[in-house]
């Protein structure tokens, strides 16, 4: 049968998108210039020829910001009076009658005054994608949900507007805006951050060096965690089972053997000094006999939660398919064994399941550790 023009067109034409892409610069503290890499990426765009506009951005008297704004088209906020005073919101409305290509909304984690359509700018990003608009944003990262008592722990400052952790998650794209601590104090004696009057008092307080290095790791340590999640992800949907060994993983199987707290312990020195993520392992056999001492068993899982270890149970037929399959699915780098000092027919069978589980896992490097039999 013959096509038609239109067919063909729809045939060329690229699928439609089901929501707008979200981007997000995440940085740890104000000032170490998320609106700044925010602007200049709208910039970019705009230079290639996408239709951007600026929902919302804080320039908070930053001439800087206030350079790269004037550049790109803004939607007039809202007007919403509360209280006796008029505030300026984001309109939502507007920007989706206007429908561009990409918009900027600055300050994810902000509480919208009452009156507005959103309680939360997180919400009115969550309108513009389903509109299958791009959005990018910024966030800080004592913002998030579960990360603010953290925060306050370390600062004393309690962090008062944040958004659920899905929603950072749900950023195809999460840009670290970094930056030093010691540049960022700079900057805040420079008067690039707050007026004269308020630096001597931040760096004293919310800007302590301390204060900076614990929040710059915590940002850090969220975009790593990011990144690990789109790589699995990414080798589940491409059936990629050999482990690329990207970050360290270490698995330390034990049973009910009461000296299996030593086992624990090396594995989890080992693991402290590769910085790497340790699972404790236990299998139950479908088929085999009981564990003979479930307190110790019990005792062992305790001890490896107290040093940080992740305790994951497990049923199969045999311990060497059952480890074999898990580090294939979450995979692990490094497997530890205990051995008892035993030589009647108990080494032969030990012997045998470290055989089977070289053949069925993954490539993984594997320690044999000897443990003291109890008299």
């Amino acid at each position: 049968m013959t096509k038609k023009p239109e067919d063909w067109l729809e045939i060329a034409s690229p699928p439609q998108k089901a929501r707008g892409t979200f981007k997000l610069f995440l940085g740890y503290a104000p000032g170490v210039g998320k609106t700044y890499s925010m602007l200049s990426e709208a910039l970019r765009r705009h230079s290639r020829g996408e239709d951007v506009v600026i929902g919302v951005v804080e320039t908070h008297g930053r001439k800087a910001i206030e350079e790269l704004l004037c550049q790109l088209e803004i939607v007039q906020g809202r007007k919403i009076e509360y209280k006796g005073t008029i505030f300026e919101e984001m309109d939502v409305d507007a920007i989706l009658a206007r429908r561009p290509d990409v918009v900027l909304v600055d300050e994810l984690a902000h509480t919208n005054i009452p009156g507005s359509k959103h309680r939360k700018r997180y919400e009115d990003v969550q309108e513009l994608l389903a509109a299958k608009i791009d959005v990018l944003s910024t966030l800080n990262i004592q913002h998030i949900e579960s990360i603010a008592p953290v925060v306050r722990s370390i600062t004393g400052i309690i962090v008062r507007e944040t958004v659920p952790d899905w929603v950072p998650l749900t950023a195809a794209e999460t840009v670290m805006v970094d930056l030093t601590p010691e540049a960022l104090q700079n900057r805040m004696k420079r008067g690039d951050v707050y007026s004269a009057e308020k630096v001597e008092r931040s760096l004293k307080n919310f800007f302590r060096r301390g204060n900076l290095i614990a929040l710059r790791e915590l940002a850090l340590r969220q975009v790593a965690e990011q990144v690990d999640r789109s790589l699995e992800s990414y080798m589940e949907a491409q059936d990629i089972r050999k482990n690329w060994g990207v970050r360290e993983r270490m698995a330390v199987c034990i049973s009910s053997n009461p000296t299996g707290q030593y086992l624990i312990a090396r594995a989890a020195r080992m693991a402290r000094r590769m910085d790497a993520e340790l699972y404790l392992v236990h299998v139950d056999r479908e088929f085999g006999p009981k564990e003979s001492n479930p307190n110790a068993l019990a005792a062992n899982v305790r001890f490896a939660e107290s040093l940080g270890a992740q305790v994951v149970r497990l049923k199969g037929k045999s311990v060497a398919d059952a480890v074999a399959e898990f580090v294939r699915s979450k995979h692990i780098t490094q497997v530890i064994f205990g051995r008892a000092p035993v030589r009647d027919w108990r080494k032969y069978l030990y012997l045998s399941a470290v055989h089977r589980f070289l053949r069925e896992s993954p490539a993984v490097d594997v320690h044999i550790v000897t443990q003291e039999t109890e008299d």
